[in-house]
């Protein structure tokens, strides 16, 4: 298919080529004959009903010199495209749930992957709590109160931001450490959502591992193990990528969650599971792919495309 395909995500000089999912499916859209354009969110404008984007024609790369390359800016029509990928990383915060709202005023006439409403309505800490009992001892609150006799009843809990991302704000805390309350008031300060507090796993020694879903289908996996000293398994906080395959439950989970990620229009989708439970259903900017590419000798961009192509066909 021969496809004008317009990316909304963040600025080129921040992609890492060795690492970035969304550079490989620029790569595999250009390696098909895809018209590629870039554009931020900031550079969207609504008018009168119609959706417009500073954008400029995208080329990309392996072949040494510069990975991403840039043409010169247009005014888009984004309601010309064919596919609209939404690639940009959260945070989730009010900004990002305007650019939903605006790519709505086009979702019924472009594939916009992944669907806006979908994405603004399935927060990925949130969205994970519909699925009962898939998830560890969870609690989401505000209360000082409930949050005390949650740790009082699991000992280690970790506690984290509703709407947070990369790994960041996420503390362990022991049943003797004395920064409960600290941590609570600093939260406060900062946020003006209930936190999340979850009964600790510590499962998570052995990694944490994120598993890419397209059409609601598992096709690989990358167990993501922490540095020593450190809660956290994200490879941008020194995490190691690990070959891992799938168990039977991350089957059972994908299983759970596979078919509504397809109803949603959630075509492509990374979520994270630590020992046997899920953690979190990321729909906004998921990665991995590279990673697992690299493990597994495989080529999941092509798979994404092979969905979105589907959908068109069928939209069409």
């Amino acid at each position: 298919m021969s496809l004008k395909v317009a990316i909304q995500m963040d600025p080129v000089e921040r992609i890492n080529p060795a690492a970035d999912s969304t550079f490989v499916l620029a790569l595999e859209a250009e390696a098909r004959g895809y018209r590629l354009y870039h554009y931020l969110p900031r550079d969207l404008n609504l008018a009168q009903g119609k959706l417009t984007a500073n954008a400029r024609p995208l080329k990309v790369s392996r072949a040494g010199g510069t990975p991403l390359a840039l043409g010169t800016a247009e005014v888009l029509d984004l309601a010309a495209m064919d596919v609209i990928l939404m690639r940009q990383d959260p945070p989730f915060d009010m900004a990002y749930i305007t650019a939903t709202h605006l790519l709505e005023h086009v979702s019924g006439k472009v594939l916009v992957v992944n669907d806006p409403v979908s994405v603004r309505n399935a927060p990925e800490k949130l969205f994970a709590t519909h699925f009962t009992g898939l998830m560890p001892e969870t609690l989401i609150s505000s209360d000082a109160g409930s949050i005390r006799a949650f740790r009082e009843k699991h000992g280690d809990i970790i506690l984290k931001p509703l709407f947070g991302n990369g790994g960041a704000g996420v503390f362990h805390l022991r049943p003797d450490d004395e920064n409960l309350n600290a941590l609570l008031e600093m939260f406060t300060q900062l946020y003006r959502e209930p936190v999340m507090v979850q009964r600790y796993l510590p499962e998570i020694r052995q990694g944490d591992k994120r598993i890419i879903l397209v059409e609601g289908e598992p096709l690989g996996a990358v167990l993501r193990v922490p540095a020593q000293g450190e809660a956290r398994a994200n490879l941008h906080v020194g995490g190691k990528a690990q070959k891992s395959p799938l168990s039977k439950r991350d089957r059972d989970i994908c299983a759970a969650i596979g078919p509504r990620l397809r109803d949603l229009g959630l075509v492509f989708v990374g979520i994270d599971v630590i020992g046997d439970y899920l953690t979190e259903i990321n729909v906004t900017s998921p990665t991995g792919i590279q990673e697992i590419n690299k493990l597994e000798g495989v080529k999941l961009e092509a798979k994404v495309w092979d969905a979105i192509e589907k959908r068109l066909k069928k939209k069409r």
